[in-house]
């Protein structure tokens, strides 16, 4: 075992060593986490947009445009024509055509149509329209409280505006919350909670495939040669290189972990059940890496094919899209990856809530493919040494 632990420990000084594999390793995760991260992100509402000549214009126009803010994220716009392209191209979701007479009609006691152009699917139309009526009737509310109090004392609707808007501001208002009672999503969060466990899925075994190169390299060198002369067993050099690349693929995944947790503030949910997962996918690369090293001829063709077959795997398991959006068909062959049942658990522990029993299934299935890929790595590695 003393021998193992040498070898690992060399293994693993020789790879970190490597400045270019330290970008792979540490540099390029975070920064795939935090470009998915934000471009998933979900943007709290709809995206609204308004004309740049509504942002400064009368106050009545104003407070609607801040009234609309409760809608989502507001955009500004520079004219019509400009809004109506954004709206083709996908870029906003409705835009809010403030009337120029809208102080004076309002304030005259005179009914005021608003124009929204809306774009895309039928029931984006029907939410952003009664999201945008609700913050128009909010800011109705307080024209209409202040054109009361002003036939009432003999004021006008200007005078009782600023009256009608405080007292809004603390009546009680009746709200609505809706609880979803079926199951769990199908689906990660959005957000850094998508690309932080997708990411962790793609760079730990992309990385151990990759690294296979290392230990072609060492072969190719006569360094397994020059320690069978001492008294070390060919066991005890694959067990070594075993938990080299176990040690890299737990310390990767702490890596990422840890920064989507203490940056991004990703829950990782159940903690003994993403221990348990984060543990398996760390053995499903060490098995990748192995066998890597084991098929691949030369440190090129592993670094250069390695990553590819990763990409793929990754394509096919769900970590780019969702395997819910895809046919039948590519799901079933995504799950022929050790990716799919990955992505299954974690949806199973941050969407569903679930427990280590609730991915047991997942776990045996992944550690079965890290059973296959270790065992056909070690009998390959062997006759290697020992031919």
């Amino acid at each position: 075992m003393r021998a193992a632990l040498a070898v690992a420990g060399v293994s693993l000084r020789r790879i970190l060593r490597d400045r270019t594999a330290l970008f792979f390793i540490v540099v390029l995760p975070v920064v795939i986490i935090t470009v998915i991260g934000t471009v998933v992100q979900n943007p709290g509402g709809f995206r609204i947009g308004v004309l740049a000549s509504q942002i400064s214009g009368p106050p009545l126009a104003t407070s609607l445009v801040d009234e609309l803010k409760s809608v989502g994220p507001l955009h500004t716009l520079a004219d019509e024509s400009t809004a109506r392209t954004a709206l083709r191209r996908g870029e906003i979701d409705a835009v809010v055509l403030v009337p120029a007479g809208l102080d004076a009609d309002l304030l005259g006691g005179q009914d005021v149509r608003i124009p929204v152009l809306a774009g895309g699917a039928e029931s984006t139309q029907s939410a952003v329209r009664s999201a945008v009526a609700a913050a128009v009737a909010r800011h109705a509310e307080r024209v209409q409280a202040a054109a009361f109090a002003a036939r009432t004392t003999g004021t006008t609707t200007a005078e009782q505006l600023p009256r009608a808007t405080a007292v809004q501001r603390v009546t009680p208002r009746i709200g609505i919350s809706t609880e979803n009672v079926a199951t769990g999503s199908d689906y990660l969060p959005l957000g850094f909670s998508y690309s932080a466990p997708t990411m962790l899925v793609l760079f730990v075994f992309i990385n151990a495939l990759a690294g296979g190169a290392s230990i072609i390299q060492t072969r190719q060198l006569g360094i397994y040669s020059r320690a069978q002369a001492a008294p070390i067993r060919v066991r005890s050099l694959v067990l070594g290189e075993t938990l080299c690349y176990l040690t890299f693929a737990v310390l990767q995944s702490i890596l990422i972990v840890g920064v989507g947790a203490l940056l991004f503030g990703v829950s990782w949910g159940n903690s003994l059940a993403a221990v348990a997962l984060i543990g398996t996918w760390a053995l499903v690369g060490t098995g990748a890496g192995m066998l890597s090293g084991a098929l691949f001829k030369t440190p090129d063709q592993a670094s250069a094919i390695g990553p590819v077959i990763g990409i793929a795997f990754a394509m096919l398991g769900g970590c780019m899209w969702p395997l819910e959006i895809v046919p039948d068909a590519v799901q079933t062959l995504g799950h022929a990856t050790p990716h799919a049942w990955a992505i299954d658990a974690w949806i199973t522990v941050l969407s569903r809530d679930g427990g280590l029993a609730d991915i047991a299934t997942d776990l045996a299935v992944l550690a079965a493919f890290a059973t296959a890929m270790l065992g056909l790595a070690s009998i390959v590695h062997q006759r290697r040494l020992t031919s």
